[in-house]
């Protein structure tokens, strides 16, 4: 399917299922939500990548909008339905001061793969102990998928945009493998060495070598 969308260029990526919320501000997205949200349609958020928005996104509804200010202003939550792929980019539509995009769908393929997620999983929270963090995934382990772990994955923003644009669930889980199999030993080299550093000046109990 192929349609038009008025567009919102972020730059950051919103994974499908994901919920997002928003503070808006400027006179142009102010009206692309008024707008949206009278409507009942859904609007685009493409990645914004050195200052270019990316031939993907992820299409969002709005389920609230919570607050508006009186000088129009206003906050919302929202949430990621699908990835669409930008075919042209509108800049100039009538009587609007927002921009639009004619886009269609790529077919997104889902189906669970239990024993790579868990591999996954071990290894997003392993990083999160060693980085000392904690996060909470907010489902059970066996609903999760690979948008509802890519944010935990430390990924950068390229990376992130890159597995947005894989459509197989198998295809993105086995990036985050590979990437976690990169991560791993590197945050662990740094903890060694910044163990090194905190014994570094202090008394140690050294045992001598034994021939």
């Amino acid at each position: 399917m192929t349609n038009f969308i008025p567009i919102f260029p972020l730059g950051v990526v919103i994974f499908p299922g994901e919920s997002l919320n928003l503070h808006i501000f400027e006179p142009r997205y102010k009206q692309l939500i008024t707008d949206s949200f009278a409507d009942q349609k859904p609007f685009g958020i493409p990645v914004v990548i050195n200052n270019t928005p990316a031939e993907l996104g992820t299409l969002i509804e709005i389920t609230e909008i919570t607050t508006i200010y009186d000088d129009g202003k206003m906050d919302i939550k929202s949430k990621g339905i699908k990835v669409f792929r930008i075919l042209e980019i509108i800049r100039e539509i009538p009587n609007k001061l927002y921009s639009g995009a004619i886009v269609n769908y790529p077919e997104n393929l889902e189906d669970a793969v239990p024993a790579i997620m868990q591999k996954i999983l071990v290894g997003i929270r392993e990083l999160h102990r060693m980085l000392d963090i904690t996060k909470d995934f907010k489902k059970p382990d066996d609903e999760l998928c690979s948008y509802d772990v890519a944010h935990h994955a430390v990924l950068s923003l390229e990376q992130e945009s890159e597995l947005l644009g894989l459509m197989t669930e198998l295809q993105r889980l086995e990036y985050l493998k590979r990437h976690l199999a990169r991560v791993l030993p590197m945050v662990a080299e740094m903890q060694t060495l910044k163990d090194r550093i905190k014994l570094n000046g202090h008394f140690r109990n050294l045992r001598g070598f034994d021939q």
